[in-house]
């Protein structure tokens, strides 16, 4: 294939693995955002933050059964797609990659924003190109230095909320130094519920985006030694991280700090260290904000290739994406997922009211769809293949999955009656409705393209015959074709096996590490067995494995093989990648010799084992 194939092994230690586990759900958004959900909702925001925690326990415990019961490193996208259909699959898949891609270019901007309160003159779009081209050059790197950083990014922001946890309870509780316990700040400013009861509601819509991030266990879980055992741990341990870290941080911030006092409207962990008399709070805290940035930075351009990845694998976007490097790195899709982040950050610095605000808004709900789906994914599985198997199960089912379908959908109803936030809900549906529309024109267009009448073969019979094929090496079609053009046994077979990890179906169920030598392992298969059956029927055959890329697969072995015909075995239209993009076609134009198509149909769902 050209480069040396990445050795089998996975890149991310367990060490690493639980870290970004713990650390993935602590974004910027507790340490900022906090102020202003307690702002909108008063003392008992912890309760929003409660509601919305269980909520994401619900999503990720469903995920776990599924992950567990079925470990891919498409996660929740082939889950969409094995419930609902392959719409599903390709809208969880792009909408997911369209929200990272835009979250990235945005952390970016806040982290260079942040370290202009150290270097007031640094331009923004400078500092926010060199914290995403750092961040992009470390997950290029390989894939075991992104889970390094991430686990001492992770590590900075625990440690940070746990010593708030240990400062912050021993002020309320009277065990800080001239300082009795006080819990007035609950009801001393307008009572409990200032804003009323269903204030409480409201701001669910807003702290359920601070704790998006605890999913992206379950895609690097893929890339780890054991996916089923991290995956359940990661699930697990989501119920005390947000009980903990979220519930138990907003409860003592409203102990500490009057809820509708001035100082929260920047940091409240900043004012309420500052009112406990930690000296350089505000520079303190400021690293912590930029580290918990830059670990977004990291795991946001980590999921969002992972994501791109399994798009390629699944044919659903450019086949060149699903390459890797000898480290075992996605390269292209980090690539093309960081073009769309230096995108962003560019409409920040000069456009922001207009196409950065755009894209910030028609990212906004998206989340809460991929959540959606997740759930009716799960419920309908667990309907359709009962839980016999299953080692995790969702609780109470099928109760709780149906109140979390409808919880969902309730703050999607919440978000369009708030008018602050109804344009988000709006621009994200028409986000959604563009990769719906973008699916069914790409089914279309591929079914209804004109089929190309096959090349007369050369006069007396061909007496060398390349065969190019793949996913139907092995079909009953293509070996019918071969025995009818064999029929007087003067034919010589060279069969070709293009080992591209799409077509093999490798990339369905392995990681970028590992992928190669899965490709290799099963064209090398199904080569095998195809010669074989040739041989057994008298027929002179042999074969080769070729390049990924069919046509260059097919050049080398015209030239070395110098055959007289030449058959081409692909998918049906709709399956198809090589008659996506003119395989055939190509192929007479470039050879100039008989070129015999011939379409097979096999078990696509089982082509990659």
């Amino acid at each position: 294939m050209g480069a040396s194939t990445p050795e089998l092994k996975k890149a991310l230690s367990e060490r690493q693995l639980r870290m970004i586990a713990i650390g993935g759900v602590i974004g910027a958004g507790l340490f900022v955002g906090s102020g202003v959900v307690i702002k909108s909702t008063g003392p008992g925001s912890f309760l929003t933050y409660g509601l919305a925690g269980i909520l994401i326990i619900m999503v990720m415990r469903m995920l776990a059964e599924m992950a567990v019961a079925n470990p891919t490193t498409g996660s929740f996208s082939d889950y969409a797609r094995a419930a609902l259909g392959d719409w599903a699959g390709f809208s969880v898949g792009w909408l997911y990659w369209y929200f990272w891609v835009v979250v990235v270019g945005f952390e970016a901007i806040a982290g260079a924003k942040i370290i202009q309160f150290w270097i007031p003159d640094a331009p923004i779009w400078l500092t926010a190109m060199l914290l995403l081209a750092a961040m992009t050059a470390t997950n290029l790197f390989s894939v075991s230095s992104f889970g390094e950083f991430e686990f001492w990014f992770a590590g900075i922001k625990v440690a940070a909320i746990v010593v708030f946890l240990v400062l912050g309870g021993a002020f309320v509780l009277g065990l800080w130094p001239h300082h009795s316990a006080d819990f007035s700040n609950l009801t001393s400013h307008g009572g409990f519920f200032p804003l009323g009861a269903s204030a409480i509601t409201v701001g669910v819509v807003t702290v359920i985006f601070s704790m998006v991030g605890a999913e992206i266990a379950t895609i690097a879980a893929a890339e780890s030694e054991n996916p089923e055992r991290a995956v359940a741990r990661a699930a697990n341990s989501v119920i005390v991280r947000i009980a903990i870290f979220f519930v138990g941080s907003a409860f003592l911030l409203v102990c500490i700090l009057p809820w509708n006092g001035s100082e929260l409207a920047a940091s409240p962990f900043v004012a309420a260290f500052q009112k406990m008399g930690i000296p350089a709070a505000d520079h303190i805290m400021n690293a912590v904000v930029l580290t918990a940035v830059l670990s977004c930075l990291n795991s946001g351009m980590y999921t969002a290739s992972r994501m791109l990845f399994v798009l390629a694998a699944r044919r659903e976007a450019p086949p060149q994406l699903v390459a890797v490097t000898k480290r075992g790195v996605p390269a292209a899709a980090i690539l093309a997922s960081s073009v769309i982040g230096f995108i962003c950050v560019i409409a920040a610095a000069f456009w922001e009211d207009t196409i950065f605000a755009f894209l910030l808004n028609s990212s906004g709900a998206i989340i809460l769809f991929v959540y959606l789906l997740i759930a009716v994914s799960q419920t309908v599985l667990r309907f359709r293949n009962g839980s016999a198997h299953l080692k995790v199960k969702m609780w109470l089912f099928p109760v709780l999955s149906i109140i979390t379908i409808v919880a969902t959908f309730a703050i999607l109803v919440q978000m369009y009656i708030d008018k602050s936030v109804r344009s988000q809900l709006l621009l994200s549906l028409g986000a959604w409705l563009v990769v719906i529309v973008l699916f069914f024109f790409n089914r279309f267009f591929v079914r209804s393209r004109p089929q190309v009448p096959d090349a007369a073969a050369a006069p007396g019979g061909p007496t060398r015959v390349l065969v190019l094929a793949n996913q139907t090496v092995g079909s009953d079609e293509l070996l019918s074709e071969l025995r009818r053009i064999g029929a007087d046994q003067r034919a010589v077979y060279h069969v070709v096996v293009p080992a591209s990890p799409i077509e093999m179906g490798s990339a369905d169920r392995h990681g970028p590490l590992d992928v190669w030598e899965e490709t290799k392992r099963i064209a090398g298969e199904r080569l095998q067995a195809t010669v074989a059956t040739l041989r057994n029927e008298g027929f002179q055959a042999d074969g080769e494995l070729g390049d990924y890329r069919p046509l260059r697969a097919l050049a080398t072995a015209v030239e070395t093989f110098g055959p007289d015909q030449i058959v081409v075995s692909t998918l049906p239209p709709e399956d198809s990648v090589w008659q996506r993009f003119d395989v055939v076609d190509r192929a007479r134009a470039e050879h100039h010799l008989p070129v015999t198509h011939v379409v097979a149909h096999v078990d696509t769902a089982d082509s990659g084992r």
